[in-house]
């Protein structure tokens, strides 16, 4: 890699959302692409441990860029998955109301929902409640049923992306961590451990670590603070305990401790919440579980004699911003995409499309867009057929 590419655009981050732009710049054939990632693999930061829901975006706050880019992900990528082989199953989610402040919060929340375009949501109460979950716990007193949540496969989500990418030119280098960048007439300079790669524009995706590059370019966007999030994975024998996304009512951190079935069949429970100053600690701690399970024992109560088949944690990109941090730096020839959490997934092809118009809005001469050739991946869904 030594050299690199002179001109083109580079984009730093080879998780979900870059793998994505990296895509969607591949459309424009005039253009020189580059991907690079610290790690050995695409997708393996955040964008391996999440919830692999792919949301409606009925709760986004309204106006804000995420919202924006949430439903319009949301559309992009079950039409995507359908043409690639990745697994969806809509199945529903459940808010579930345990008390009667949270009861109160539902027909706010399917104001919400209606304010964001999504109008297909629905108060029910408590019979109707157990009619659609009957192993739920005792005590629940309604939800708000939203039929439009769906669960989806982020890893052949993530892959997919990447493989589309490198099949129509997109260089991708792993293990390349970036360690300084420097702008010398209209170039950045990057250095890695693999050479110092030089290009007219740059992307940065680079995720939990976003904020460290932005200082690196010359700017002060943002500040990450890695929120861990842990969860326990259940064996496939607990599939039928469930058939909805359970959620809880939303709070300020978050959507709460969930209870969710997977395209693989397991059932999941999770996640925490917990701010830190390490975004290395993905690490699963004894009293988060103890939480989890103590939360899921209200929830599923039956979940928690069921086999556990793992367990892990992963670190969300909070920034002390509502909205994601996406800004362009036309001066600089550069774009920050920051603070995507939880609905990167869902936004991905949406925040691609997005970036590249900042791209182009800001000079990059792109040349026209070309459809790219349809990927198809092995379908690991456990409701599909096997290849």
């Amino acid at each position: 890699m030594s050299g690199g590419i002179v001109g083109g655009s580079w984009i730093v981050g080879a998780g979900v959302v870059g793998c994505a732009i990296a895509r969607q710049l591949a459309r424009r054939p005039r253009l020189r692409v580059a991907l690079v990632e610290a790690q050995d693999d695409v997708g393996q930061g955040t964008s391996k441990a999440n919830t692999a829901i792919l949301h409606t975006g009925f709760d986004a706050t309204r106006g804000t860029l995420e919202a924006r880019l949430v439903r319009e992900g949301a559309r992009l990528l079950a039409a995507y998955a359908a043409e690639s082989g990745i697994p969806v199953e809509p199945v529903g989610a459940l808010l579930v109301a345990w008390d009667e402040e949270q009861l109160a919060a539902l027909p706010r929340l399917a104001e919400k929902a209606a304010r964001n375009d999504y109008r297909d949501t629905r108060l029910i109460g408590p019979a109707d409640v157990y009619a659609r979950e009957p192993r739920l716990g005792p005590g629940a007193l309604g939800a708000l049923h939203v039929p439009g949540e769906s669960i989806i496969c982020p890893w052949t989500t993530t892959l997919a992306y990447a493989t589309q990418a490198v099949r129509h030119g997109v260089d991708l280098h792993l293990n390349s961590p970036v360690r300084q960048t420097s702008r010398q007439g209209d170039l950045h300079h990057l250095t890695t451990p693999r050479g110092t790669p030089r290009t007219h524009w740059l992307v940065n995706a680079a995720g939990l670590h976003a904020d460290t590059l932005d200082r690196r370019l010359g700017h002060h966007d943002f500040t990450v603070t890695p929120r861990r999030g842990q969860l326990i994975v259940h064996d496939k024998l607990a599939r039928d305990l469930v058939r909805h996304i359970l959620l809880p009512v939303p709070t300020a951190l978050g959507k709460g401790v969930l209870v969710a079935p997977t395209v693989y069949g397991n059932v999941l429970l999770g996640p925490t919440a917990e701010d830190l100053d390490d975004k290395t600690a993905t690490g699963s701690m004894a009293d988060g579980l103890a939480l989890l399970r103590e939360k899921g024992r209200r929830i599923l109560p039956d979940l928690l004699h069921e086999e556990v088949t793992a367990v892990y944690a992963g670190l969300r990109a909070a920034t002390e911003h509502d909205d994601y941090c996406i800004r362009a730096h036309p001066d600089h020839a550069c774009v920050t995409v920051g603070g995507v959490r939880s609905t990167g997934l869902t936004a991905s092809l949406a925040l691609a499309a997005h970036v590249t118009d900042l791209l182009v809005a800001g000079g990059l001469e792109a040349g026209p867009e070309e459809e790219l050739e349809p990927v198809r991946m092995p379908n690991l869904g456990e409701a599909f057929p096997r290849p």
